[in-house]
């Protein structure tokens, strides 16, 4: 069975994308909620800082749309590349 990287990727984006959202905007509710995770995205993300404004919240969840569709692309190209192919 081969994946579909498109599909793949866009599942990935929007999973990854939308846990930065939900912890960035709880985050912005109640300061202090999810300050671990965001600290370790803004160590990765340049640029992203982990506070609670509209700012921040847009700016990591395209930083994690992006990363998840990248990641969600190379994960389905290497599974694709080491699958067996099934028989004609």
């Amino acid at each position: 069975m081969r994946l579909s990287v498109i599909a793949v990727s866009i599942a990935s984006a929007l999973l990854w994308g939308g846990a930065i959202l939900l912890v960035a905007a709880a985050h912005a509710a109640w300061p202090g909620y999810g300050r671990a995770f965001l600290d370790l995205a803004a160590s990765v993300y340049p640029g992203y800082q982990a506070t609670s404004s509209v700012g921040s919240v847009l700016t990591g969840t395209l930083y994690g749309l992006v990363d998840g569709a990248v990641g969600g692309a190379v994960f389905a190209w290497l599974y694709n590349l080491f699958s067996p192919r099934s028989p004609a």
